[in-house]
């Protein structure tokens, strides 16, 4: 055991496996096809295949082939075992120097509202069907928001008729940037979800408080192309995909939950892939 331990830290020891690793882990439980993983790390084929080659030999990822795809995601089960090694082992399960898991901070047995943040590129269709759907659907219990890595300085045309088209106010919706929720005055967020890849393989900043975190990535229905009906399908299903994510999220039973029941959760239904209805 420890010797597999000793390579796995050796392994995450060179910075470009660590990135990658980090890029894995941001993305799980996605498997990931190596050239989106190389586009988002910009790093070369050859370059690539032995950092994931290294990975996978210290048993830190794993490695499936999808037709003729090779799909590569964390191995959970081998990155629990070394952060039990290191955090139960060799602090003696010591929860107040070494705590692998932070105490949920929400205090949810008295917490009024639950902070939700979705985060996609553009902030002009994805996260915005997300939050407008969770404030329409669950705005009882969650303050609903959403922000862009690169925000778009308008919202997309088709996701606003969209909206309108299933009788959501759109009034108080506009692209926004992640920098709104990381100063001083910003809302303290409970639970923060990516809804697009590429949001998800960017590095986001450090959240206070470590909210609960997930990908639920939808296909980018900025990029249909077609006709104006095919277009407009291609928002359908996404605003669709995401309604039924928000419908289980929403039904989930947070306050009761702890922090390790809603991170399976929220997981969960990121592996929702079944087709939507609206």
């Amino acid at each position: 055991m420890e010797k597999e331990i000793r390579l796995r830290l050796t392994t995450l020891g060179h910075p470009h496996r660590l990135a990658l690793f980090r890029l894995l882990m941001r993305r799980y439980p996605d498997r990931l096809p190596a050239g989106e993983i190389a586009e988002a790390l910009d790093l070369k084929a050859s370059t690539l295949s032995t950092y994931l080659s290294a990975l996978a030999q210290a048993g830190l990822i794993t490695q499936n082939r999808a037709g003729t795809s090779l799909l590569y995601a964390i191995d959970m089960e081998n990155v629990r075992q070394t952060f039990d090694f290191l955090l139960v082992d060799c602090c003696r399960g010591r929860p107040d120097i070494c705590s692998a898991i932070p105490a949920m901070t929400m205090e949810a047995s008295v917490k009024q509202k639950f902070n939700v943040l979705f985060i996609c590129t553009g902030n002009s269709a994805r996260s915005i069907f997300a939050e407008t759907l969770l404030r329409d659907l669950a705005g009882d219990r969650f303050n609903a928001y959403s922000a862009g890595t690169k925000p778009h300085s308008e919202l997309n045309p088709f996701a606003v008729a969209q909206l309108r088209a299933k009788g959501h106010d759109i009034s108080g919706l506009r692209s926004k940037t992640l920098a709104e929720f990381s100063g001083p005055d910003a809302p303290e967020l409970d639970f923060v979800f990516t809804v697009c890849n590429r949001a998800a393989n960017e590095q986001c900043p450090p959240w206070d408080d470590q909210p609960i975190s997930g990908h639920w990535g939808v296909p980018d229905p900025v990029k249909a192309t077609g006709t104006y009906a095919e277009k407009s399908l291609a928002f359908q299903h996404a605003y669709g995909a995401l309604k039924r994510r928000i419908e289980a999220f929403a039904a989930l039973p947070v306050a009761a939950l702890d922090r390790l029941a809603l991170q399976s959760a929220v997981d969960e239904i990121g592996r929702d892939n079944g087709k939507d209805t609206e």
